[in-house]
């Protein structure tokens, strides 16, 4: 630096014959000094939003159970400045912050029995990204937290795509194993007093995990910890690999169109691209060796899905491209209905299937009409398989012809967008509410609503066109029987 001073001086003092040279000296000075500058404000940013707070006491429990990973994450901050705090910041590594489907709060209050959990907002944080390029999110309490209080918060979230096959492929009497990695220290922007992580697997055969001492195994679960007294951004990466028969179900599109009859009745179909996300399938298939050893030939693979249904349905059918699939069972109650499906072919790892769901819903179960008139629909967003992974869903609400202002509640972010579609008899055709989201969990399966206006007039549209058609036709052929059009007197 020393040196490009001395050359910026020695340059100053020449003639204007290095004009040139002195507008370039001068332009990377002022850059220097803007990119300190910049880094300089960022990390004071985060210092001074991060420094107020630490962790007492954090409990981090991962449930590898599936392929679709469950967190709870358990803290217990402090503040320790003598301003009051309203956020809480959380940090991800980037690669667990890219495959996070869902980050839900909740503030702790009670013990045991009498505990109770108050939602809190989360958000994406507009700090500057963390060592590492961690992500930040920011959870707003519920009131300030004072100088020298405490509370405890309850977080969980759902990681997607984060198992790899190991090997990524397998023949058809053999396991599946996968790995997965993580850190045994909790990534946080605060100090941490004391931490631990229990990490569970769906069985005891366990490869291999990386040891962090104090680290311990017993069965299925392995324990990280008690570790103390960690400073803000730590990192240990471990690495887990272990047996993971569960089907990985994911549904790379889900296109479900809701379409409204006022006439009493609720359609929906459902079109499905379901593909096995697990180690790929090696070698060839033997059908013979899959049915009479299923307890060793292909254990990761689909033998059945469960589809869980809403109370009442009727017509219901399951079909793909050839026909018909006669391999499902319905199961109906008063509380709820399942339908548990076959595909054609076991699907092993790679493999992939299209098929359709179809069924009927009376109109009283779904929509309602509100305090202000609009009738709304209330009906289930996700995906109904039990445990699958949607990469994306396509929700298409096909509303009355007449329905006008159309609006939307989603508890959580959607791409939205309109339509127009024809069916019969329509002459301006029916409004159509999409809506679109990806990386969708069984978590996402909660109820949405669609408001709109509608005048009952509107009803009468298509049987008094049918109406009218009629009357004129049996006026026409009344008009032709008793017309002469005969060119004899």
């Amino acid at each position: 630096m020393h040196i490009f001073f001395r050359r910026l001086g020695s340059i100053l003092r020449e003639k204007p014959r290095l004009n040139m040279e002195v507008f370039v000296a001068r332009s990377r000075l002022t850059l220097i000094f803007s990119l300190f500058a910049l880094l300089f404000l960022s990390s004071s940013s985060l210092s001074s939003s991060t420094s107020e707070l630490q962790i007492l006491t954090a409990e981090r429990r991962i449930d590898l159970a599936s392929h679709i990973i469950r967190v709870v994450l358990t803290l217990k901050v402090q503040n320790d400045e003598a301003s009051p705090a309203s956020n809480v910041l959380l940090a991800f590594p980037p690669a667990q912050a890219k495959h996070l489907a869902l980050i839900q709060a909740a503030e702790v209050a009670g013990k045991k029995r009498k505990k109770s959990l108050h939602p809190l907002d989360v958000k994406q944080s507009n700090h500057a990204d963390g060592p590492n390029g961690a992500k930040l999110y920011s959870i707003s309490l519920r009131n300030p937290l004072s100088t020298g209080g405490s509370v405890s918060i309850e977080v969980s979230y759902v990681l997607t795509q984060s198992l790899e096959p190991f090997p990524v492929e397998i023949s058809q009497s053999e396991s599946q194993l996968v790995l997965y990695r993580d850190s045994a220290l909790i990534l946080s922007p605060y100090e941490i007093k004391q931490q631990t992580t229990v990490i569970r697997t769906p069985s005891t055969k366990i490869e291999s995990f990386t040891r962090v001492e104090p680290s311990t195994q017993l069965r299925t679960e392995l324990k990280y910890g008690p570790y103390e007294d960690q400073p803000s951004f730590s990192y240990s990466p471990i690495l887990v690999h272990f047996e993971n028969n569960n089907p990985f179900a994911v549904v790379e599109e889900l296109v479900r169109e809701i379409e409204i009859s006022h006439w009493g009745n609720l359609q929906v179909t459902e079109h499905y691209t379901l593909v096995h996300n697990g180690a790929r399938h090696k070698g060839g298939f033997s059908r013979v060796e899959y049915q009479s050893r299923p307890t060793i030939s292909g254990v990761a693979s689909f033998k059945h899905l469960l589809v869980k249904l809403p109370p009442r349905v009727h017509s219901v059918y399951y079909r793909d491209n050839i026909g018909n699939i006669s391999t499902s069972h319905l199961r109906t109650g008063y509380s709820k209905s399942e339908l548990e499906i076959e595909p054609r072919y076991p699907l092993l790892g790679g493999w992939k299937a299209t098929f359709i769901i179809g069924y009927g819903l009376p109109l009283e179960d779904v929509l309602f009409e509100s305090d202000d008139g609009k009738r709304y629909l209330n009906f289930s967003f996700g995906c109904p398989i039990a445990e699958t992974l949607v990469n994306k869903i396509i929700n298409k609400v096909v509303l009355p012809e007449g329905s006008k202002n159309p609006s939307i509640v989603v508890p959580f972010s959607v791409e939205r967008r309109e339509e127009t579609s024809y069916s019969y008899l329509d002459i301006v055709g029916r409004p159509v509410v999409v809506l679109e989201k990806e990386n969708v969990v069984p978590e996402h399966n909660v109820l949405f609503q669609v408001y709109y206006d509608f005048h009952p007039m509107s009803m009468l549209a298509e049987p008094l066109m049918l109406t009218s058609v009629f009357f004129f036709l049996f006026v026409a052929a009344l008009a032709y029987i008793h017309m002469d059009i005969s060119i004899r007197k």
